[in-house]
């Protein structure tokens, strides 16, 4: 057996366990990454049924570690307006890029295509990868922390990240308890073609059942996201492409004409998950290892990478003042402002989920009104952009 002093190691190599090794070590630092599975292999030829709707700030994250432009040159589509209604109300929410003097409110980005260009990037960055392998014990004091992986190989470092996904084994390893809440939803996903263009708009419309969201794709294609009842969502994978055309093109009050199914469909569980502290010692928790939060705002990714973000600027400043970069306050004060942006993020989405997802008289009666105010005051609309958008 080996022994490898490092900085970093990153448990977890999907987008914010990535982008996190990356970040580190362009600032410098020793970094390896601990991932059991290849990279997926972008195909431009099959997108991804997984995407994300990429907020400014994490876009210029990506742009400042030089990944960015790949992306753009691989497959990215910009959206510059967003409609927001509800089936039992009149009023409507609506965002637009060219109001807020910006070129983009988002980017839609398959989860392949940002996998991809930021591996690429991880030797170039001095990363040491370690693939196929996966973290089986940990041990930490007041030094550092010792993994031991599945291969035999043993790593020490001064901090491991925990970015190993929902079910993270380095989150149990470090002893960290987790608040978890079934919806009892799942999301349906896959792409469309729609008889109307798209507008480089995303429209969400919620339903009693859940939200759906139809976002713009590339070559006029719609990615949709529909958060349904676990038997809701049985039925409708179950469909066959007419009937599900039929259903879709109805939840969608035909906004943009019929949709037409041009790809398989999936579906993924859906629930909020918040670890109690994002911090156990020198292991610090990230993206869906540290919170899984419900689809219907796309904040899921845009999280993970304000945790990296956050964590690359807090090291860039103990550096600046020539201090310790693992000081236990330092890590602490990261883990405490990180948890908090990221709770209540889960629970305004939950509320939300929860107030226009049902059929009860009274909150129909509220809830369209209540986009229709949010419409019609422009500071209020601003600012619940500049919150999505990751804007102070």
């Amino acid at each position: 057996m080996s022994r490898a002093r490092l900085d970093v190691v990153v448990a977890g190599g999907g987008v914010v366990g990535a982008a996190c090794a990356l970040a580190l070590a362009q600032a410098g630092l020793a970094v390896a990454l601990v991932e059991p599975q290849p990279a997926p292999q972008w195909s431009a030829q099959e997108p991804d049924l997984r995407v994300f709707a990429l907020a400014p700030d994490n876009v210029a994250l990506l742009q400042r570690m030089g990944v960015w432009p790949r992306v753009l040159a691989a497959r990215a589509q910009a959206y510059r307006r967003m409609r927001v209604w509800d089936a039992a109300g009149r009023g409507e929410l609506q965002f637009d890029a060219a109001s807020m003097a910006r070129d983009a409110l988002g980017w839609i980005v398959e989860n392949a295509v940002l996998v991809d260009r930021l591996w690429s990037a991880l030797a170039a960055a001095g990363v040491r990868l370690h693939c196929p392998a996966r973290v089986e014990a940990m041990e930490q004091d007041a030094a550092g922390v010792r993994l031991r992986l599945d291969d035999g190989l043993r790593l020490d470092a001064r901090i491991a990240v925990a970015a190993d996904g929902a079910g993270s084994v380095l989150r149990r390893l470090a002893g960290v308890e987790v608040d978890a809440h079934d919806y009892r939803q799942r999301g349906v996903v896959g792409y469309v073609r729609a008889a109307e263009p798209h507008q480089d708009t995303a429209w969400q419309r919620f339903l009693p059942g859940g939200p759906l969201a139809l976002l713009p794709f590339t070559d006029g294609l719609v990615s949709i996201v529909w958060s349904l009842p676990d038997a809701e969502a049985a039925r409708v994978l179950a469909l066959d492409d007419a009937g599900f055309a039929i259903a879709l093109t109805d939840a969608s009050a035909a906004r943009l004409g019929s949709l037409v199914p041009v790809s398989a469909r999936a579906a993924f569980p859906l629930r909020r998950q918040l670890v109690r502290r994002q911090a156990a010692g020198r292991v610090l928790l990230l993206g869906d290892a540290a919170h899984v939060v419900h689809p219907l705002a796309g904040q899921g990714v845009n999280l993970g990478l304000r945790d990296v973000a956050a964590l690359a600027a807090e090291i860039e400043a103990a550096g600046r003042r020539r201090s310790d970069w693992t000081a236990p306050h330092r890590l602490q004060r990261w883990a405490r402002r990180r948890r908090s942006d990221n709770t209540v993020s889960a629970l305004a989405f939950e509320g939300i989920d929860r107030l226009y997802s049902n059929d009860r008289p009274l909150a129909t009666l509220v809830r369209g009104p209540l986009l229709g105010l949010a419409g019609k005051l422009p500071p209020l609309r601003h600012a619940l952009w500049r919150h999505a958008a990751g804007d102070p």
